[in-house]
């Protein structure tokens, strides 16, 4: 097995010719809605686990990564105005150069009789919608896929005997099926694929560096 490690949410930084989209709301570049807060630290400290690692600090409100290019929300309210050769740029310079490099790895290692393990590493909000979400860590997959959801209890197995404490959650605080990069992937490698969201509480965050004792739960338990 092969393992392939993400982060599509890992920053917030904008091009300078671009910045401009963002000139009356700065600051939103620096919350849950312009990257993922502790993402790209706990993905770092999972590196050392993966075969194959790659991680963009482009902000999702720019374009988002994880999302088809025909869902709505591929560009944000910000993004949106641009034009369409403007969008094209973003498309062929960020999107399609991030995604093609985890596809092209995914299907050599395919190629080579392996079987991999794409572990796409986010985090997550701890109120939404003045709504708190109960999860301390969620394992997002497709509940179809028999590999994917065996993996998927072993794995929160393994993380709870690290720490009985933790609230680990099966498709929370989304849904593994939809619309995502995994999602596209499955659909790309019907054998031999198995992709996993690790979806981990913000609130375990601070300064953008996760709490150092969940990144050692998640390395010991993916590791096992």
């Amino acid at each position: 097995m092969k393992i392939v490690l993400t982060c599509e949410h890992g920053g917030n930084e904008v091009p300078e010719h671009l910045q401009h989209l963002f000139s009356s709301k700065k600051q939103i570049l620096h919350t849950h809605k312009g990257l993922d807060l502790g993402a790209l630290d706990l993905y770092n400290q999972l590196i050392p686990l993966a075969d194959f690692s790659i991680s963009s600090t482009t902000s999702r409100l720019l374009i988002e990564l994880n999302r088809s290019l025909h869902h709505k929300n591929l560009f944000s309210e910000f993004s949106k105005t641009l034009s369409t050769s403007e969008k094209k740029e973003l498309i062929n310079s960020y999107y399609l150069v991030y995604r093609n490099k985890v596809e092209d790895s995914i299907r050599n290692y395919i190629k080579e009789g392996y079987e991999v393990l794409h572990i796409s590493v986010h985090c997550f909000t701890p109120i939404l919608n003045f709504i708190e979400r109960n999860c301390d860590i969620g394992l997002l997959y497709d509940s179809s896929n028999i590999n994917e959801k065996e993996f998927s209890h072993e794995f929160r197995k393994n993380i709870l005997q690290q720490n009985s404490l933790l609230n680990v959650r099966y498709n929370y605080p989304y849904l593994g099926k939809m619309d995502g990069f995994t999602t596209y992937l499955r659909k790309q490698f019907q054998c031999n694929y198995i992709g996993i969201e690790i979806e981990v509480n913000q609130k375990y965050t601070l300064e953008n560096k996760m709490d150092p004792a969940i990144c050692e739960v998640l390395y010991s338990a993916l590791e096992r």
